[in-house]
């Protein structure tokens, strides 16, 4: 059997199944976008940690760190560029029946949207993952910065954009589109950011747990 199947990739594995299940949540007749963000957070988590456990493993072949990171990358594509992409396209759908239609002008337009940031994704991953292959090449150790917003952090920003539209008195399903153009755009922009630590990974993994408590108890408790 090819592949690796030892604990190294077994967060990046549950971290594609999770992208999976909630863009099949998302885009089924009684799915919810708040079930796909909740799979999205989940994703999120596990992106967190899967390098630090793969790391622990001292004698990983080159072979094996090739492999971890064209896995990693093919998971967050799943997870943080299709599952937003479906969650976004469930609340167009829900909005759609809600008001009878919409004119196809304006469907087009959020059918380009969310091809875009899927695209800027995809392109963002791709280029990192020849950057980091260069780098590994000149150096050792971990990266220290990234060029572009990383992709996952899809795992907070949407979350947090469809708790501010629950709260506000006002249908906002416009501001999920206009956060997925922007997140894309950032995604292949030259900005350069600082990778967190191990005390800033915390503080979105605590902001993290928040976000998926809060929407739990939003879709269990209130109509």
């Amino acid at each position: 059997m090819i592949g690796f199947y030892n604990y190294t990739v077994v967060l990046t594995y549950l971290s594609l199944v999770s992208g999976v299940t909630g863009i099949m949540i998302s885009l089924s007749d009684m799915g919810h976008p708040f079930y796909g963000a909740l799979f999205l957070l989940i994703s999120g988590l596990c992106d967190a940690f899967d390098g630090k456990v793969a790391r622990t493993k001292q004698n990983r072949s080159d072979f094996e760190k090739k492999f971890g990171i064209q896995i990693d990358s093919l998971s967050d594509l799943v997870a943080f560029g299709v599952l937003p992409a479906s969650i976004g396209a469930a609340m167009f759908r829900r909005l759609s029946l809600q008001n009878d239609g919409f004119p196809r002008t304006y469907t087009i337009l959020i059918i380009a949207v969310i091809a875009f940031y899927v695209l800027t994704a995809m392109i963002r991953l791709a280029y990192f993952n020849v950057l980091e292959e260069e780098r590994q090449q000149a150096e050792s150790g971990e990266r220290k910065t990234y060029v572009g917003l990383p992709v996952t952090s899809a795992a907070l920003i949407f979350p947090m954009v469809l708790l501010v539209h629950y709260f506000l008195p006002a249908d906002i399903t416009p501001l999920y589109f206009a956060a997925m153009l922007f997140v894309g755009v950032l995604f292949v922009s030259k900005i350069k950011i600082t990778k967190p630590g191990l005390r800033g990974v915390l503080i979105m993994v605590a902001l993290g747990a928040l976000e998926f408590v809060a929407l739990l108890l939003l879709k269990l408790f209130v109509k």
